[in-house]
């Protein structure tokens, strides 16, 4: 549920995932069980357009929605999860399937682009931030539309 008035809430992705693990992996929507007349040809065009209508909902009853996007090069990527390696303390964020999903990166770059093109409006726009550099990725940025201007 949406946070109520004064208060923050944040999804982690939550819906999202259907514009984008699906699009990289067409072996899950299949495992999904929709009803066959649901995926038709236009079933990315009919995601983003259930997005943006929620959104527009959520703030058209007052909800302020932001959406920001850390865009991190492939080779920041490869740096972290050395890191998490070779730090004990940071074992526990490393994970194998993350170097399966790294072997999609260039897919999931696109299916990213294609969801920010199709899901930013006025009243819920995408903000894409640089964060390779963690203390860069913090500092106040403005609206972006392309995560592959940013480098």
């Amino acid at each position: 549920m949406p946070a109520e008035r004064g208060r923050i809430g944040i999804f982690n992705r939550s819906y999202y995932e259907e514009v984008l693990i699906v699009r990289v992996h067409p072996e899950v929507l299949a495992n999904e069980r929709m009803p066959a007349p649901l995926v038709t040809q236009n079933i990315w065009e009919e995601r983003f357009e259930a997005i943006r209508g929620l959104e527009r909902y959520l703030s058209r009853n007052g909800l302020v929605i932001r959406k920001f996007f850390l865009n991190l090069s492939k080779k920041e990527q490869k740096k972290r999860f050395l890191d998490r390696l070779q730090q004990p303390e940071k074992n526990w964020k490393f994970s194998a399937a993350d170097l399966q999903e790294r072997e999609h990166w260039d897919d999931y770059m696109d299916a990213y682009e294609e969801m920010i093109a199709n899901t930013a409006t006025p009243h819920a726009p995408w903000l894409v931030l640089p964060a390779d550099n963690k203390w860069f990725t913090r500092l106040p940025w403005p609206q972006s539309s392309s995560m592959r201007s940013m480098g």
